[in-house]
């Protein structure tokens, strides 16, 4: 039979793994997070404007250079703008946890105790003797004392640690944004025609971002297909308006049309 100091060990090894756990989830959620958005807004971005691009000019390469061009700044530009936001995030948590007392201080008070010597006093051989008293390290308030430090410990060293990585979260965003804008790169590498390479770059776009977000529902637990439909149908008005507006600009067709 386990005794009670057993017990309290096996649950005290039992929150240590939870709050790892939970820790290790929390950490995985905020660059999974951070990779589904920085994906969506890279394939979004370069596949709007590379269909503006080609709204305009008939020319092949001019679409593809504006995409690696659109690809790099926005990957550059999403790395410094999650590592800010991000940053900016923790130092919010930690200022709020710091206000409300829970990070204890890195050196906590000791209490030093001095073992009393005093002498033994027989006043009757029939009577037990009396000794100098237990140290206070082991009364019961102390043992109570030290498990509370112990446990606030745990609680700031939790805490440290679910703390939002700036560096990792921009890191994956930078990455996925690159990841996202292959799709439309390689979607129009091989395909000469401008109505044919057009239509291509829309249809495998709409497949990605529906791709994307139903894994971003499945992750955040919300309907997969709402998302997925709110997803692409935000995805046709971004790639619609950019065509729309730089249409106009089409001066190959035109010069065409004089001659």
């Amino acid at each position: 039979m386990a005794s009670s100091s057993d017990l309290k060990r096996e649950s005290t090894f039992a929150a240590e793994d939870a709050i790892a756990d939970q820790t290790e989830h929390v950490q995985r959620a905020q660059w999974l997070r951070a990779a589904i958005l920085g994906a969506s807004d890279g394939l979004l971005s370069t596949t709007s404007l590379m269909l503006g691009v080609g709204a305009a000019k008939d020319d092949r390469r001019s679409m593809i250079l504006a995409g690696l061009a659109g690809a790099v700044a926005g990957a550059c530009s999403m790395a410094v703008g999650e590592f800010v936001s991000v940053s900016t995030q923790r130092d919010i948590e930690q200022a709020g946890a710091a206000n409300l007392d829970i990070i204890i201080p890195s050196n906590p008070i000791t209490v030093k105790t001095e073992k009393m010597s005093s002498p033994v006093i027989i006043i009757d051989p029939n009577l037990p003797q009396v000794s100098s008293p237990a140290p206070i390290r082991s009364s019961p308030m102390m043992k109570v004392i030290t498990r509370d430090i112990l446990s606030t410990k745990a609680v700031q060293d939790h805490m440290e640690k679910a703390l939002p990585n700036p560096y990792k979260a921009a890191a994956a965003s930078g990455f996925a944004f690159l990841c996202g804008s292959v799709v439309p790169l390689a979607s129009a590498a091989f395909i000469a025609d401008k109505v044919i390479r057009i239509v291509v770059i829309a249809v495998v776009t709409s497949i990605a971002l529906a791709a994307f977000g139903c894994l971003g529902a499945h992750l955040g637990g919300s309907p997969v297909r709402v998302s997925a439909a709110r997803v692409v149908v935000g995805g046709w008005i971004a790639m619609g308006i950019t065509y729309g507006l730089l249409k106009p600009f089409d001066t190959d067709h035109k010069s065409r049309d004089t001659d």
